[in-house]
């Protein structure tokens, strides 16, 4: 009898085939954010659910001020449940850390969701809205050893089940020591026939419905977009965003009836790009570029590269949705040596120049905490020497100093923050573009504060944005999802120029 036939009479393991929840950030499951509940400047970080639905955890750390109580609330991030806020949850104080509370949520539906955090303590009340995305990216296959047992306790159960039936039709209506009659014998054979075509039918369907089910299960869960890729007029790389999921929890409600509106042309700026695009040369990972594609048409972009060298990169393209919803899209593609320097006797002049917020580095020589930078410059990654742990939260700080070891100065805002980061593990199997206030999405962040997501346009208007001067040190909340190799590279505007710092870094379990 198949193992599959067995389970669906044990019922006992449906959980096996719940997907797992993913992030718009490649293998990269956590949120982290840096704000202020009030007046109460805190590190949040949500840990979605393994099954949706499933059980969101929340981490709360005060970083100034005594809180007393936090409560957490899950709501939808548009729509009428944006504004029906059910009844909170109370997170508990941490023993071990006061100034650590953690709550646990049910997130019941895919799409976008945020965090409300209710604080209050010393210095009155205070509130704070956190976005995070709620996805499934796969299906969990059931142990083998655990089948086989299921197998075993459901075969004792159908035996059990068919000799009941026999027993009952045939020595349960005789008296006790009597043997049956032919007639009654016959009677319970057919009875007990009648049965086994029932169980075995019941059976069937059921391993019909459960694979039905497990079928449309599978459709549900989010499968990564892969850009379409291909470099045209020498220098002109053109991307085709791609739309492998079922895009319903991704729209406004009002759109969800017009199946003209379920689309890849609905997105709106993240601190004033629609599409932040990231190349990195693998696998020496030192040619690495922050470009912001121009929309063509619908999901069709275009971006003329700069000079880089030829290689084989890894494309990173984020996005963010109308309903908050953000999405990392990657690709592949084997690109040659762009340059507008001659190249054996010929000119060649098809290489864009590098303006506005697009930067990067073609030969970038990235370091264990120093990281030159130009004019005699350089980025010191502000570490100690304890080793890095994947699923643990880390302040990553990072000083600009001139070739005196002094505080740089001339520092400036970079799209309205201090500075970027991304996080790269080198098999590419995990990104993440971290800001000053976290791994969230800017515009997502905007919508969650009620502010309708019209500041994305306005880069200095949006939520987490570093309205002071910059300074000479750069900060960014976040931490690895899984142990392995990786290269952060952190970008900050000095003099007008901005400049890319590089890093490696080694984390353990």
């Amino acid at each position: 009898m198949p193992i599959r036939w067995i389970s669906v009479i044990s019922g006992m393991v449906l959980f096996v085939l719940f997907p797992l929840a993913a992030p718009a950030h490649v293998g990269s499951p956590d949120f982290y954010y840096d704000g202020h509940a009030g007046p109460y400047h805190v590190l949040v970080t949500v840990r979605p659910p393994q099954v949706i639905p499933g059980i969101a955890e929340i981490q709360i750390r005060s970083l100034s001020g005594q809180l007393s109580r936090v409560d957490v609330i899950p709501m939808r991030l548009v729509g009428d449940g944006a504004k029906l806020a059910p009844t909170p949850d109370a997170a508990e104080r941490s023993s071990a850390d006061p100034q650590l509370f953690i709550g646990k949520l049910w997130i019941m539906s895919r799409g976008s969701w945020k965090v409300q955090i209710n604080a209050d303590g010393t210095q009155g009340k205070g509130e704070l809205a956190v976005p995070i995305a709620a996805v499934s990216a796969s299906s969990m296959r059931m142990q083998k050893s655990l089948g086989a047992l299921l197998a075993v306790l459901g075969l004792i159960l159908v035996v059990g089940l068919v000799g009941i039936v026999r027993a009952a039709t045939s020595d349960a209506v005789v008296e006790p020591g009597a043997t049956p009659s032919p007639s009654l014998r016959r009677r319970a054979f057919i009875i007990t026939s009648g049965a086994s075509v029932f169980i075995v039918a019941a059976l069937v369907f059921g391993d019909f419905w459960w694979t039905a089910d497990a079928s449309n299960t599978e459709k549900l869960s989010y499968k990564l977009p892969h850009l379409q890729l291909s470099l045209r007029a020498g220098n002109v790389l053109q991307l085709k965003l791609q739309n492998p999921n079922d895009v319903e929890w991704r729209q406004f409600p009002s759109e969800l009836a017009d199946p003209d509106k379920v689309r890849l042309d609905d997105l709106m700026p993240d601190h004033g790009h629609i599409m932040h695009l990231f190349l990195v040369r693998t696998p020496d990972m030192a040619s690495f570029w922050h470009l912001h594609p121009q929309a063509v048409s619908g999901p069709d972009f275009a971006q003329a590269l700069p000079s880089l060298p030829a290689g084989h990169y890894r494309i990173f393209a984020d996005i963010v949705h109308q309903t908050g919803f953000p999405e990392t899209q990657v690709g592949e593609i084997d690109l040659p040596a762009i340059s507008a320097a001659p190249a054996n006797g010929m000119a060649r002049m098809n290489a864009a120049p590098v303006q506005g917020d697009d930067a990067g580095g073609a030969e970038l020589i990235a370091g264990e905490k120093v990281s030159q930078l130009s004019d005699g410059y350089r980025m010191v990654w502000e570490r100690d020497s304890t080793p890095l742990k994947a699923n643990q939260a880390i302040w990553f700080r990072f000083r600009i100093e001139d070739r005196n070891g002094n505080p740089a100065t001339g520092m400036e805002n970079y799209m309205g923050m201090a500075g970027h980061a991304a996080f790269i593990r080198n098999d590419g199997q995990v990104f993440a573009h971290v800001h000053p206030a976290g791994s969230i999405s800017m515009a997502a962040a905007e919508l969650a504060q009620g502010d309708g997501g019209d500041a994305a346009n306005s880069p200095d208007k949006m939520a987490g944005m570093n309205h002071a001067p910059a300074s000479a040190e750069v900060t960014f909340p976040y931490g690895f999802p899984q142990p392995g190799d990786y290269h952060i590279f952190v970008q900050i505007k000095r003099a007008g120029k901005i400049e890319t710092g590089a890093f490696t870094a080694r984390v353990e379990n």
